[in-house]
């Protein structure tokens, strides 16, 4: 018996039974893991869009995992939360380590050399269940219409996800267990309250954040909790439910028709993992709570079936292997999508591995008795597991480090980049000497900004996070404001050898993406870029600059430069302030990345340099330059693409690190060039009066 308060009374036959609700094999739920499974794999492969099948996934974990605890917590056991966690990823690694090492081969086979150290970057968060929080940092785009350019291990974000929670769910299962035995309540409530607020506040959190930044969102645990949650009170819920048989037959099979329509009938793209994951949840909810229906036209007649059981025991090997088969066929092929007869060939082939895989390495893994023995057993399993993927990673990327230590420490000699197109430049480095930066795959690393501005200043929060002191001076000679986005983040190492020559404190209001003109002219990221225009005023007001340093103009990767009316009056208002600015005009943008072109085809390669409209001498600038004294433009396009082309290599240093940016190792190689037309432009007396030694 139980209070009205929910306490427990030991020894009753009601008390003995609790344990019993929650257990039980549910093949209805193990063939549908498995459907879940393949509508993953069909919606990869064929049609490039969400299909909620891993959202269901997760779910069933969760569901399976929660029902394994309250029995323990209902028969009074012990947790033994050391063990579990052990014995997990004793279970899980095997697979997942056998298909980072197998993808590792794949991608040093076939995969571009410009790739291989992101992958092997992204082999080792997998390993240690981390991959959803790289790709994240990284700002990858799950939605990308190309599949060819995503990571093989990208599926692992929602294995790493899973991994976190089964570290966390154990905890609260725990503090449950203390809390039960404080006030002598009984567990089920007690977790319903805890997995409910564990609901609505990632849920929340969830719906909020992927309105305002939904790339990151995608991959971030907190926003994918509820999922787990919603599982939990399944989980919680079952036991005490028991619909008729008719409405059984109409629960299950309308769930599983509304789960397989989910990717078909809404364009989730964008909205996951907001409130729209909904559907598929309560549509597999819907199959689970229909059960055994025990109806000859109940939908578990289909999903319990030995065929579809047995696919479910395969279902975590087929999520870990069809992934990588399909972007390594992508990248062979170079195509964005598979087609119909590939796309059936990579799911058959995928589902042979799977079954293979889950049969001589799972099965035989998990029946293995010698590790379940201790824990020292077990624990011993784990770390091996992971140090088959570490180890190896880590040393070849420590060999790879030293290597481009010693190839950066003799840059002064082998790496004169831009210095080379002087008149009568004679090369004396070493014959064979690499390009520099050595290209790696990995993400580039900007230029540093500095230290923030300082809150005297005055500036708005939100206008302070933007703000930098990028070359602070005691007692400057001038005040220089660089405003703009990534392409004048990008000459920062040339601006800062411009300050340190003329002693000129500059400060930085920077925000990628966003152009210094107006909210309707922007090409992305609209409301956030509105928000750093706010503070744009109020920024040049606090610094009161001397000189301006803004993006004249704007390239384009189909051959145009832009010049909008909004950039063009907030070069003319600063101008009317008094304040003398520079307009520097946009570097070409390309759809292709040129050094990987260099790395892949040579750097002669016709293909791997081009022109573009902007190395036109007449800029739409001009006009606005030629009208007002106070305002100068500033082109060092000529020696980016000497002679109207843009080779991907110059002086033995790459130009460009994507398709649009400059590397840092160029733009210092251009830093005596660019202060000698900064100055230029300005003129000998602005030069005297403005830039004082």
């Amino acid at each position: 018996m139980t209070s009205s308060l929910g306490r427990q009374a030991p020894g009753t036959a009601d008390a003995q039974d609790r344990p019993t609700r929650f257990s039980g094999f549910r093949p209805e739920v193990q063939g549908l893991r498995f459907v879940a499974v393949l509508l993953v794999v069909v919606y990869h492969v064929f049609l490039d869009r969400v299909s909620g099948g891993v959202d269901i996934f997760l779910l069933i974990s969760a569901f399976f995992l929660t029902l394994s605890f309250v029995r323990k917590l209902e028969a009074g056991r012990p947790l033994a939360l050391g063990r579990y966690w052990l014995h997990v990823f004793k279970r899980l690694l095997p697979l997942a380590v056998l298909t980072i090492l197998g993808t590792l081969l794949l991608a040093w086979v076939f995969f571009p050399e410009t790739r291989i150290d992101r992958i092997r970057e992204e082999a080792l968060a997998s390993v240690f269940y981390v991959e959803n929080w790289a790709l994240a940092v990284a700002q990858v785009d799950y939605y990308a219409v190309d599949d060819s350019g995503s990571s093989p291990f990208q599926h692992f974000w929602s294995l790493s996800v899973q991994g976190q929670v089964f570290l966390l769910w154990p905890v609260i299962f725990a503090a449950a267990a203390v809390v039960c035995r404080r006030f002598r309540w009984r567990p089920v409530p007690v977790l319903a309250v805890a997995f409910g607020a564990v609901f609505v506040g990632s849920l929340v959190f969830s719906v909020v954040r992927t309105a305002g930044d939904q790339a990151f969102t995608y991959f971030d645990t907190r926003a994918r909790l509820w999922e787990f949650a919603l599982g939990s009170l399944l989980a919680l819920a079952v036991p005490y439910l028991n619909p008729a048989k008719g409405l059984r037959v109409v629960l299950g099979w309308a769930g599983l028709v509304s789960m397989v329509l989910v990717g078909v009938l809404v364009d989730v793209q964008g909205a996951f993992p907001g409130w729209i994951a909904l559907w598929p949840l309560l549509s597999a909810a819907a199959v689970i709570v229909a059960g055994s229906s025990g109806s000859r036209w109940g939908v578990d007649r289909v999903l319990a079936s030995g065929p579809l059981v047995r696919l479910g025991d395969a279902a975590y090997a087929l999520y870990l292997v069809h992934w990588p088969l399909l972007i390594t066929y992508l990248v062979v092929r170079d195509r964005p999508m598979a087609g119909p007869r590939s796309g059936v060939a990579i799911v058959v082939v995928s589902l042979l591995l799977a079954l293979l895989a889950t049969r001589f390495v799972e099965q035989p893994l998990k029946r293995w008795a010698w590790p379940e023995r201790s824990r020292r057993r077990l624990a011993a399993v784990v770390l091996a597991c992971v140090g088959l993927v570490a180890v190896p990673v880590l040393a070849v990327q420590q060999a790879e480090a030293r290597r481009i230590a010693e190839i950066t420490a003799q840059a002064d000699r082998n790496n004169p980049g831009a210095a080379a197109l002087a008149p009568g430049f004679e090369y004396r480095g070493d014959p064979d000497a690499e390009a520099i930066p050595v290209v790696t795959g990995d993400y580039y690393e900007k230029p540093a900004l500095g230290e923030p501005c300082s809150a005297d200043l005055g500036l708005a929060e939100i206008s302070q996070k933007w703000c930098f002191e990028t070359v602070p001076q005691e007692a400057p000679g001038a005040t220089l404001m660089v405003i703009g986005n990534s392409h004048m983040h990008q000459w920062i190492p040339a601006i800062e050898e411009l300050a340190e020559q003329k002693n000129l404190r500059v400060v930085t209001y920077i925000r990628g993406n966003c152009l210094y003109s107006t909210p309707d002219e922007q090409i992305a990221d609209h409301e956030a870029c509105a928000l750093w225009l706010e503070g744009v005023d109020p920024a040049v007001h606090a610094v009161d600059p001397d000189l301006v340093m803004v993006q004249g103009t704007r390239s384009t990767d189909d051959n145009q430069e832009m010049f909008t009316p909004g950039m063009e009056q907030r070069i003319k208002d600063l101008a009317a302030r008094g304040i003398q600015v520079i307009g520097l005009r946009d570097n070409p943008r390309f759809d292709y990345v040129p050094a990987a072109c260099a790395v892949e085809k040579g750097a002669d390669d016709p293909e791997c340099s081009s022109s573009h409209v902007i190395l036109s001498p007449d800029s739409p600038f001009d006009e606005v330059a030629e009208n007002s004294a106070r305002v100068s433009m500033v082109d060092m396009n000529d020696l980016i693409c000497p002679g109207g082309r843009c080779p991907p290599v110059i002086g033995n240093v790459f130009t460009y690190w994507d398709n649009n940016h400059l590397t840092v190792e160029y733009v210092q190689s251009l830093a005596p060039m660019f202060t000698e037309r900064v100055l230029a432009a300005i003129g000998a007396d602005g030069a005297d009066n403005l830039l004082a030694r």
